[in-house]
């Protein structure tokens, strides 16, 4: 009996994930350090099933490319912007996604760019290499976590996982805001709330939610007017949820204190742009799920995605 055909769309992938795929599956993975979309329509004719460790563009024209006998495409992210969702559908195609198994190191990342940012960490980096950095009882004066409230903007996994972790700094409150009070709000001691009032009410804001027609934009200048003056921004959720103009008006303006980001529009930032130029603003290129572990985990439930699909079981994360 002929195996099933995988297409796996970078070399780089994680080995756990294409262990376990090579274990029951015919695999091809894309050569090249970075194919393009051109490399990727010209591959995928015939295959049974898409392992995407990038987040490639899935739309009707690649998926007429591909034909008839795709069955199943996984993508190795949490995110899925990247997918025609309806398209997909439309055509019978099942499709998975890798939640829940980044959300401990995202969370992580997130924690990081909030303590930065708080404390001043890249402004104090720049004095000292400017040899200007000097011991003064009012000098780099950060804000506190403890005795703050901490707003959640999307309480999922990985806003649950930014919680438990901040409980150990004595928050005093914690407030979430999306479409509608969740239990494990409740369970964490999170009060539910509007956005309004989570910008207003909020020293530190977290961003956690993923990129939809709702959200696209959702921070603009509105928004930064509405927080204090003394409130830390961080974002780990996706880049286009901030409009990057406003945001760095808000800075530059000292609408708010600092802001810490893990994910930008465009991506990358140009090196020359000129949030990268403010004492204020912690960036960092996309790492909240780049450990050792996440990566392989992830790769591991996006290959079993596929060989669950290909069997005809349901997926371990479907969208």
């Amino acid at each position: 009996m002929s195996k099933w055909k995988v297409l796996v769309t970078r070399h780089d992938t994680p080995p756990a994930g294409l262990n376990l795929l090579q274990s029951r599956c015919d695999v091809t993975i894309l050569p090249g350090e970075a194919p393009t979309r051109a490399d990727l329509l010209q591959a995928i004719p015939g295959y049974d099933a898409i392992f995407l460790s990038s987040h490639s563009i899935v739309d009707a024209e690649l998926l007429d490319i591909a034909g008839y006998k795709l069955k199943v495409i996984s993508t190795m992210s949490a995110g899925y912007e990247h997918l025609d969702l309806a398209e997909i559908k439309r055509r019978g195609i099942k499709v998975g996604h890798t939640p829940v198994v980044l959300s401990a190191a995202v969370a992580e990342i997130a924690i990081l760019l909030l303590l930065n940012a708080a404390r001043r960490a890249h402004e104090g980096r720049l004095l000292l290499e400017a040899g200007q950095c000097q011991s003064k009882p009012m000098s780099l004066l950060g804000q506190d976590i403890r005795g703050s409230t901490v707003g959640i903007v999307g309480l999922g996994s990985i806003g649950a996982e930014i919680v438990k972790r901040l409980v150990s700094f004595q928050v005093e409150n914690f407030v979430y805001t999306g479409h509608a009070r969740k239990k494990i709000g409740d369970d964490l001691g999170a009060k539910f709330v509007t956005l309004d009032e989570l910008l207003k009410m909020s020293d530190f804001i977290i961003v956690a939610t993923p990129l939809t027609n709702e959200t696209h934009g959702l921070f603009d200048d509105a928004a930064f007017d509405k927080m204090k003056k003394t409130a830390v921004f961080v974002n780990i959720g996706r880049g286009p949820v901030v409009q990057t103009d406003a945001l760095l008006r808000a800075l530059k303006q000292e609408k708010i204190f600092a802001a810490g980001l893990d994910v930008v529009d465009p991506e990358p930032l140009p090196k020359n742009h000129e949030l990268l130029k403010l004492p204020n603003f912690e960036i960092l290129p996309h790492l909240g799920s780049a450990t050792v572990k996440t990566r392989n985990d992830m790769a591991t439930v996006a290959a079993q995605n596929i060989i669950n699909g290909l069997d005809g079981k349901s997926l371990v994360y479907p969208l």
